[in-house]
């Protein structure tokens, strides 16, 4: 997507303190930034530097993109956390010359998780994508990928 949709992907986006999210990161222009796993661990280290702020739940690094779910904490706000991680990793990636800015797609793709739907359920999906890419034959073996329940 260009900048100039990116309105729409803000339009009625909201913040909820305890709310659950599915979000969506995007590498600019779909590189595959994320191939190596020392790049993809600069994403895990950008996670994890947020926890205050948003508990992740479950995430998988992709070649290109990233799937995280996570649960905003009373210190977290949904657009602000997810851009400090954007920012955490693209910085990494730039100094460890992984790749050269820019890193990421602007915005994100965000969903809130319903109160009735399977939180567990969501997080299998997010964690089976390297499966459904046919990158593995088991998400086992798949280092980029971790879920509090799985």
């Amino acid at each position: 997507m260009d900048g100039r949709g990116q309105h729409r992907l803000r339009k009625g986006r909201i913040s909820e303190v305890g709310r659950i999210y599915h979000v969506t990161l995007v590498c600019h222009q779909r590189q595959r930034v994320f191939g190596e796993l020392m790049a993809g661990r600069c994403v895990v280290r950008a996670l994890m530097a947020v926890e205050e702020a948003a508990a992740t739940l479950a995430y998988v690094v992709m070649p290109d993109h990233v799937h995280w779910m996570m649960q905003l904490q009373p210190d977290g706000d949904l657009s602000p956390v997810v851009q400090k991680v954007k920012a955490l990793a693209a910085r990494e990636l730039v100094s460890m010359r992984f790749c050269s800015r820019p890193v990421w797609q602007k915005g994100f793709y965000d969903r809130a998780v319903r109160r009735d739907e399977d939180v567990a359920d969501i997080a299998r999906y997010v964690v089976a994508n390297p499966l459904r890419a046919g990158i593995v034959r088991s998400v086992r073996v798949y280092p980029l990928w971790d879920a509090c329940w799985l």
